[in-house]
């Protein structure tokens, strides 16, 4: 699809794809997930077990999966036409009322989850079908994402209305027929398959996008950080190193992203030859990597809570797994933006592990201190640039 065809329609953005910048309503559009981040991380940390990570991961991808598709109408779409805004809207309240409903999804709320949630994804797809003429470029790719979101609206909603322990593999499945279908096309029977060759996309405007996102989450742990310690009666040396290991690994975070693979993602998806292709994976890739940020404020929850507990059990793996999660899908989001491997981040995973394993004897701020420093460490040497030296005489 080239620039001339985002003309042909009125929903479409003005000037193409050189001419999408984020606007107000998708800023105003984000707040949404403010509230929706806190509830998955609240619900993890009021349910540390494998059953409660699990049952997170689903509403954590399923909260993903709302935004990312929003995300793709806005790369194509103008939010300031008032027909787009008033979708934009409305998939703000849907949002809010699965936020509203996820500390019970899996429990007397999930049909009321899970039915916000499909009449959201169904019906932000059906919109746009019904506002586009047949023969329109983007027309046969949004009939083809309508049918999976009505076949994962099946397992969604028989999700709701069965049994808590049958809800589980249901929204699994639910969640499993939103992230394939696109690494087939959307193929369906009669519809034939959407070719990623065909989506011209504003590299900027995406990148941004999950910028903006990643902001977002990083606010969590901002919270996680300000909150413990407002609530806190007394502010004891232990509680204050928590405090300032707490907002060191929000730097951090902030730190190792945007000072490296953001930029470097916006130029791939510029120079690609398949930019749709690499927005995808990009997409794909931003799930794990802010599901490291949400397991982190969640473990600088637990450590604000009570710095002096014996790093053991729960707390200890949540406090590892944060950081490495993060730095997994930051390693990949480079290679896929690069082709080079991030040897530090790679090791920088490693050695949180060992970390986290050897520091079971120590309270649990002396070990999140150790853990932050390994990733301060890890973000300082990978947005290190090179210099380039002079040119010696004679060259």
């Amino acid at each position: 699809m080239s620039d001339r065809d985002f003309a042909l329609h009125p929903l479409m953005r003005p000037g193409g794809t050189q001419n999408t910048k984020v606007t107000n309503e998708e800023l105003f559009f984000d707040l949404v997930y403010v509230f929706l981040v806190t509830q998955i991380s609240h619900g993890l940390l009021h349910h540390l077990t494998w059953l409660g990570a699990a049952q997170t991961s689903v509403l954590w991808f399923a909260a993903w999966l709302g935004w990312q598709y929003t995300g793709w109408v806005t790369n194509w779409f103008n939010p300031r036409v008032p027909a787009l805004r008033g979708l934009l809207f409305g998939t703000m309240a849907l949002a809010l009322l699965c936020g509203a409903a996820v500390p019970e999804a899996f429990g007397p709320r999930g049909l009321a989850f899970a039915l916000a949630y499909c009449v959201m994804q169904t019906g932000r797809s059906a919109f746009i079908v019904a506002s586009l003429p047949a023969d329109h470029p983007l027309a046969p790719n949004y009939r083809r994402i309508l049918g999976w979101n009505i076949i994962a609206s099946i397992f969604w909603i028989a999700g709701g209305l069965t049994t808590p322990a049958w809800r589980l593999p249901l929204w699994a499945a639910g969640v499993a027929c939103e992230y394939i279908s696109p690494m087939f096309g959307f193929r369906l029977p009669g519809l034939g398959r959407s070719r990623t060759s065909d989506w011209t996309i504003s590299g900027r405007h995406l990148v941004e996008r999950c910028q903006l996102f990643v902001i977002v989450a990083l606010g969590e742990t901002i919270m996680a950080s300000g909150l413990s310690l407002a609530e806190s009666t007394e502010w004891s040396s232990s509680e204050l190193g928590g405090f300032a290991v707490s907002f060191l690994c929000t730097i951090a975070m902030w730190w190792l992203y945007f000072e490296t693979s953001s930029e470097e993602a916006e130029h791939a998806i510029a120079a690609s030859s398949d930019p749709g292709r690499m927005g995808a994976y990009i997409h794909y890739l931003h799930v794990v990597l802010i599901g490291g940020i949400i397991v982190t404020a969640v473990a600088m929850d637990i450590l604000l809570e009570d710095p002096m507990i014996p790093a053991r059990g729960a707390p200890t793996l949540v406090l590892t797994l944060g950081p490495a999660i993060y730095l997994l899908g930051s390693l990949v989001y480079r290679w896929v933006a690069t082709r080079r491997l991030a040897k530090i981040q790679l090791g920088g995973i490693i050695v949180l592990a060992l970390v986290g394993i050897m520091g079971q004897d120590l309270v649990l701020w002396k070990l999140a201190f150790c853990e932050t420093f390994v990733f301060l460490a890890v973000s300082f040497v990978s947005s290190r640039k090179p210099v380039a030296l002079p040119a010696s005489p004679g060259h």
